[in-house]
């Protein structure tokens, strides 16, 4: 059976979709996927056993994106069902181009809960089958350090407001650093508040230290988010990727909606907001130029839910 996925652009989202599409592999064990979507989410998910084939969607960079998507869709042959994650229009117009016996699109508006659920109910109703709330679940074999690691994740890529600050994210890592080696990560657009952090921690005379941002792969970056010991990140895709692979984390949360981009089913995680009256305001800057949700959280309070889950495992 041959099977199409257009996947969220965000890698959070993606690694998101994992139970849905885990869900649909329980009942069509055999199904060939043809991924579609963003690079980061295609590459996230391309290790999956039952992807045969990955497409970027690259329609933004064409003179006409739907032009470029009528006619990709008019390459890929025929499909027994194409199901899309995304509620755009152009998801739309996509489903409508394709070769498919049955085409599902997820409606943003119609299903409540975690993302997560979401998804999976969208699942449930469009192929009319019973689903089960799983884990989320990356295929890539995780990084094997050989001491102790910290992992430090200062970036968002949705925008600043979800970013908590160098001095605070370096404090932790001080905190640590004589037990932990620390690693810093982030994305080609995050290293700049990477090298704040890395710089305080020189200041401090730390050296074992290692700043990763824009310098790991997509599959690097999953592969070493799951040999950490401990992490430390704001709501952004490594926290997804750090659920998947259960990885003891503090997630910081400022103007976004934990209840529903919470780290899905990850029982060492640790969900850190101070829950204001503003919040969640969903903007990718402050609208009232405090940033109290994020400025208010503190070093101590991270350093002493890491030293809980250190206590646990003892």
């Amino acid at each position: 059976m041959r099977l199409f996925i257009e996947l969220p652009t965000w890698l959070g989202d993606a690694i998101m979709t994992t139970p849905a599409i885990e869900n649909i592999i329980e009942h069509y064990p055999n199904a060939d996927i043809t991924l579609f979507g963003s690079f980061v989410s295609t590459e996230a998910l391309k290790s999956h056993p039952n992807v045969s084939h990955c497409i970027v969607d690259e329609s933004k960079k064409a003179f006409s994106r739907f032009y470029w998507l009528y006619t990709l869709a008019h390459t890929l042959g025929a499909f027994d069902i194409a199901i899309s994650f995304r509620s755009s229009l152009v998801s739309s117009f996509l489903l409508r181009c394709l070769d498919a016996k049955k085409k599902f699109h997820y409606q943003k508006n119609v299903f409540a809960g975690h993302q997560v659920e979401k998804y999976t109910q969208f699942i449930a109703k469009s192929l009319h089958v019973k689903t089960k709330a799983l884990p989320l679940k990356l295929y890539q074999t995780p990084f094997h350090f050989e001491r102790p690691t910290l992992g430090i994740n200062p970036g968002a890529t949705y925008g600043s407001a979800k970013r908590w600050y160098p001095e605070e994210f370096a404090k932790v890592a001080i905190h640590f650093a004589d037990r932990y080696d620390i690693v810093i990560f982030g994305g080609p657009n995050e290293m700049d508040i990477a090298r704040e952090v890395e710089e305080q921690l020189k200041k401090s005379k730390i050296t074992n230290v290692t700043n990763l941002a824009g310098k790991t792969t997509i599959q690097a970056l999953i592969q070493t988010i799951a040999g950490l010991s401990l992490f430390v990140t704001n709501d952004s895709g490594p926290m997804h990727v750090a659920a998947a692979y259960q990885i003891p984390t503090v997630a910081l949360f400022g103007p976004t909606r934990y209840k529903e981009t919470s780290p899905w089913q990850n029982p060492n995680s640790t969900i850190l907001s101070h829950d204001l009256v503003c919040a969640p305001c969903m903007k990718r800057e402050c609208p009232i130029k405090t940033h109290a949700c994020m400025r208010g959280i503190k070093a101590e309070e991270v350093i002493l839910r890491l030293e809980h889950h250190l206590s646990l495992d003892r």
